[in-house]
């Protein structure tokens, strides 16, 4: 088991390790009721995990929500607060996020706004969650014009990544969470890559890849919590991943399209003359070999307005994150549109 602190105004620690799930009560006290917002999780994970809260004394009130990205919706945030609101709960009360990305994602907007903000408990059970959505304090819903637009910044109390977990993940959803593991390797540390080069699976260094991808993260987030500045590195491969993510319908998973989006940073690097070749070629190389994609066949045109609408945009002016070399992230600014289209015609099916 480790222990991960992330500092800032409101630290917390993050735990990692197989069966901390069952730690969750030492992190409940002081609240009568229980909002358990969770996915469709596995029956015997998530009856655990109610009923040791229930033996702590709370009153759990149980809401589940759809799975994936559709949870991420004004009407689903609307029905939890609705039941909050029957259920009679008051500032001393906790909401428990226990699900992928997108449930963490959505149980800490309502922990955020209910209230004006009550605790939150994230207890992820995918990849993706465990190493990015549960940690750092973002919180969001997804509206027509974008993925992640509304949301707040709202730091959980605690967060319980138990990795036993992720014996039961599907090997899609698994892979899909690796991208933001391999991102963490580019972004910072280069023994993720290393790792990953050893075993593209993931599965046999699950737990080290695990703990060093939330170390990266929670290193960053300590110094930035509302994105003001460095924090922007930790959406290496989102501006183009995001965009996808939304033509798609969500259709195509987190990971894979931040996967395409990282191997196009890494060709917009290049273009700009500030990635060398052989950096920009390892993107391809380790994500395909990881079993992620590397290609995408929308057309340019219909995904630069998406991108316009990015979280790092200024004005009219698209901003990416990209590499000057491993683990050396910098912001490129409003690069020339044939140096995007260039990059982009390099992801294109051969």
């Amino acid at each position: 088991m480790e222990t991960i602190e992330v500092r800032g105004a409101a630290p917390y620690l993050v735990t990692v390790g197989p069966g901390v799930a069952d730690q969750v009560v030492s992190e409940t006290a002081g609240a009568l009721r229980v909002g358990l917002i969770h996915g469709p999780e596995p029956e015997p994970a998530l009856r655990r995990a109610r009923n040791r809260l229930i033996a702590a004394g709370h009153e759990v009130t149980a809401i589940q929500v759809p799975d994936g990205e559709s949870a991420k919706s004004l009407d689903v945030a609307g029905r939890c607060w609705e039941l909050l609101g029957s259920n009679g709960f008051t500032r001393s009360d906790l909401i428990v996020g226990f699900g992928g990305g997108a449930v963490t994602d959505l149980a800490g907007f309502v922990a955020a706004t209910w209230l004006r903000g009550v605790r939150l408990i994230n207890m992820p059970t995918t990849l993706l969650g465990m190493v990015d959505a549960a940690v750092g304090g973002k919180t969001a819903i997804n509206v027509a014009a974008g993925k992640n637009l509304v949301g707040a910044f709202h730091p959980p109390a605690a967060v319980f990544a138990d990795l036993q977990l992720l014996d039961t993940l599907p090997e899609a959803e698994y892979r899909s969470g690796l991208a933001e593991v391999v991102k963490c390797g580019f972004i910072a540390d280069p023994l993720i890559l290393d790792l990953l080069a050893g075993d593209p699976s993931g599965r046999r260094e699950q737990a080290e890849l695990v703990v060093r991808a939330v170390r990266v993260k929670a290193e960053v987030v300590s110094e930035d919590l509302i994105d003001a500045g460095r924090r922007e590195i930790l959406n290496y491969g989102h501006t183009l991943g995001h965009a996808i993510e939304s033509a798609s319908g969500y259709t195509v998973s987190h990971g894979e399209a931040i996967s395409i989006g990282m191997v196009f940073a890494a060709q917009l690097a290049r273009h700009a003359g500030l990635l060398d070749r052989s950096s920009a070629g390892r993107h391809r190389e380790l994500i395909s070999a990881m079993g992620l994609p590397t290609t995408c066949h929308v057309p340019l045109a219909d995904l630069l307005p998406l991108m316009r609408v990015d979280k790092k945009a200024r004005g009219a002016q698209l901003r990416f994150v990209v590499l000057e070399d491993i683990a050396r992230p910098r912001i490129l600014e409003a690069p020339e549109e044939k140096m995007i289209e260039a990059a982009y015609a390099d992801l294109l099916p051969a």
